[in-house]
């Protein structure tokens, strides 16, 4: 089976117009109403009756009442449209732009729904391996998948004229799962990366953004290390994050600049995940010789948002007995 993106399922609404959206964050729930309506009249435009279903952030296709009488899109019947990555797209654009905006996601999506992607033509050139949040799938599709992340799985991938579909089943262009993903893994280490830096608070952070591919890219980390940061090896390891598919952080730890860094990067993985299109995880992660490892938790009952975890806090005092040791 085949899919674009689909949007992760949300949580219920609140109902004060001027306080956050749960379902569709980062909106208020006056923008929220105003997305809602602007949805449902463009779905009624293109020929179906919808009804907001709270617990999910999306809203459900009603069936017709007569199905021996339906055409396309009538089919749609009971289908979820998530409106979580439309509100990020939204959100921070001219109230008067929405509407336009709205009618351009939609234009989209019909178009890739009636007419779906084929699959690659060229599966040795055209399919790359594409992370993708497990809450933007149907769970069926991901059960037997493993995770490279929890709540992420490596999917190969195809690009039709900017239409990115998912490849679950290879077998219908000629492929098993082991030789897709194989091809896509190898396609997607060859890809080119556009690498900028931001200081911060007197840390390097590197900056990997330009390309829908940038989250992806940390499948190959290694190769984005070597090739890209100019770094082997790195005896420390390095932090790194990918909130959202078009992002990736990464700080390559030298010494206790690590503790500045993982500030930072909390902060803006943090803000790109809960506002910016295609959220794929919030959590930072210590990237070493013995595989990811989450660079922090949360305590339950404790004021404290975030901690170091063990395995980070472990480190922190190397690189601080480290500073104190002479050369």
């Amino acid at each position: 089976m085949t899919t674009q993106h689909n949007v992760p399922a949300e949580r219920a609404a609140g109902n004060h117009s001027d306080r956050e959206h749960p379902g569709l964050f980062p909106l208020t729930d006056a923008e929220a109403d105003h997305l809602i309506h602007l949805a449902r009249a463009a779905l009624i435009g293109r020929g179906l009756s919808t009804s907001y279903d709270a617990s999910t952030g999306s809203l459900a296709v009603i069936p017709p009442p007569d199905p021996e009488s339906s055409h396309p899109p009538d089919h749609l019947g009971g289908a979820l449209f998530g409106l979580g990555n439309l509100a990020r797209t939204v959100n921070g654009h001219p109230r008067q732009s929405w509407s336009r905006l709205v009618e351009e996601h939609f234009d989209s999506l019909m178009a890739s729904i009636l007419r779906p992607p084929a699959g690659p033509t060229d599966p040795e050139r055209q399919l790359y391996l594409r992370l993708a949040a497990t809450s933007s799938v149907p769970a069926k599709w991901t059960a037997d998948l493993p995770e490279f992340l929890p709540g992420l799985v490596a999917v190969p991938a195809s690009n039709d004229n900017g239409t990115f579909a998912l490849h679950f089943d290879p077998s219908t262009f000629g492929l098993t799962w082991t030789e897709a993903h194989r091809i896509a893994l190898a396609n997607l280490n060859l890809l080119p990366d556009s690498v900028s830096y931001i200081d911060h608070d007197g840390v390097q952070l590197a900056v990997l953004s330009d390309t829908t591919w940038a989250a992806s890219r940390a499948l190959v980390l290694d190769t984005v290390l070597r090739e890209s940061l100019q770094v082997e090896n790195p005896p420390y390891g390095v932090l790194v994050a990918l909130p959202t598919r078009h992002l990736l952080l990464i700080h390559v730890i030298r010494d206790l600049s690590i503790l500045p860094a993982i500030s930072a990067m909390l902060r803006l993985t943090h803000t790109a995940y809960e506002t910016s299109p295609g959220p794929l995880t919030p959590t930072v992660y210590l990237v070493d010789p013995t595989g990811w490892h989450p660079a922090t938790t949360a305590l339950p009952n404790h004021p404290l948002p975030y901690h170091l975890t063990p395995h980070l806090r472990a480190l922190t005092q190397t690189l601080a007995h480290q500073e104190q040791s002479p050369d």
